[in-house]
């Protein structure tokens, strides 16, 4: 294999740059969906702004110059349409997908269910599954990318009331790592990062700023994220500066994870 000089100084800010290459955007019209896009359009990137809302994929569209697609990704009519519509825009200058997709079924696991704990994995992991059999194959036929799922700080610790959830964000994660190693041979990237409590505005409009600050509290940095941060991560991992990145899931609240809920010594 013909390896670069190891001492050559590349050109960083350029390996961050996707000026003219295709990216899809699963879940794009609303929070972390819609900065993901506006974070790929600002580093040159084209926009396929895929969402299951109409008007919210029209906006989205409009905001980053896309192409707005109205699809449910459950379904493996929809996702192939969304392969097959990017296929078509962006030919062999396809190079990734940023996933956004998966809202919570809060509950004990008690009260589960059949319909609901069924419908958390479909809306989890059942698109996941379908993004990466035929968007991996759309990107291996194009020479290569990037495939990045939101997963969730739920999937690696047990988090209230989110058993159903973290269960199946949990088999996200190994899903990536798993697809990673049969996909790497085709110079498919699989990525996944895993955020805490997130400020979007699905989330704002449910919880109270009492609830918040119960979060932040908690948190090492003080504060809870927003959805800019995330994106911002998720462009990093779109893009060349991640080329050696496969395989991981990379947590993202401020620190939560590593502070154990012990009481001070006094």
């Amino acid at each position: 294999m013909q390896y670069p000089d190891s001492s050559a100084i590349p050109d960083y800010l350029s390996r961050l740059r996707l000026d003219g290459l295709g990216f899809v955007v699963l879940g794009a019209g609303d929070g972390m969906g819609r900065q993901a896009c506006h974070a790929l359009a600002q580093a040159g990137a084209r926009v396929l702004c895929v969402d299951r809302d109409a008007s919210l994929a029209e906006r989205i569209s409009e905001e980053v110059r896309g192409t707005p697609l109205v699809a449910d990704v459950t379904q493996r009519d929809d996702v192939a349409h969304v392969f097959e519509t990017a296929q078509q825009q962006f030919a062999d200058r396809l190079r990734g997908v940023i996933d956004i997709v998966g809202i919570a079924q809060i509950g004990l696991l008690s009260d589960l269910s059949d319909t609901a704990w069924n419908t958390q994995f479909d809306t989890v992991l059942r698109h996941a599954f379908l993004a990466i059999q035929i968007g991996g194959a759309a990107l291996a036929h194009a020479g290569g990318g990037s495939l990045t799922f939101v997963g969730s700080i739920s999937g690696c610790v047990s988090v209230p009331r989110q058993v159903a959830y973290g269960t199946a964000k949990a088999a996200l994660h190994h899903l990536v790592r798993c697809s990673a190693h049969e996909l790497g041979p085709a110079g498919v990237r699989v990525n996944a990062v895993a955020p805490g409590f997130v400020r979007t505005p699905r989330l704002l409009s449910r919880l109270g700023e009492e609830f918040w600050d119960r979060v932040a509290a908690t948190n090492p940095l003080g504060r809870v994220a927003v959805p800019a941060e995330i994106a911002s991560v998720l462009l990093f991992l779109s893009s060349d500066l991640a080329s050696y990145v496969t395989g991981n899931v990379i947590t993202l609240d401020g620190g939560t994870r590593n502070v154990a809920a012990l009481p001070a010594i006094v």
